[in-house]
């Protein structure tokens, strides 16, 4: 028996940013439906993560990126890798990833439905 397992997700434009807009490197926190969510254009992407560190809450926009491109946490110098969430020095926390599509210049995030 085979199983597909998918994630149905509601679609948030970001308001007044563009995937032009976002400059290389550069965390940024916007607003999308009620969350705090941190975003960072790396190489070809646009990747979108919760914008508290899953370890003490510390707002990681205002952390900054290492050599590898892992957002280093601004308190405790955690590293997450912004594709996936892995925590890349450790300690074993998992930081929370959105997708996001890019629809022309406009900008999108996936969340999930709550109940």
């Amino acid at each position: 028996m085979t199983f597909c397992s998918f994630k149905l997700y509601i679609w948030h434009q970001i308001e007044n940013l563009t995937a032009s807009g976002i400059s290389e490197g550069k965390l940024m926190e916007v607003l999308v439906a009620g969350k705090r969510i941190g975003l960072v254009k790396r190489n070809t992407g646009i990747y979108a993560f919760t914008a508290a560190c899953p370890h003490a809450g510390a707002p990681l926009c205002d952390g900054w990126l290492d050599a590898l491109g892992r957002i280093v946490c601004p308190d405790h110098k955690y590293r997450f890798d912004p594709m996936n969430g892995r925590n890349a020095s450790g300690e074993g926390y998992k930081l929370y990833t959105y997708p996001v599509e890019t629809r022309g210049d406009d900008l999108f995030i996936g969340l999930l439905p709550t109940t």
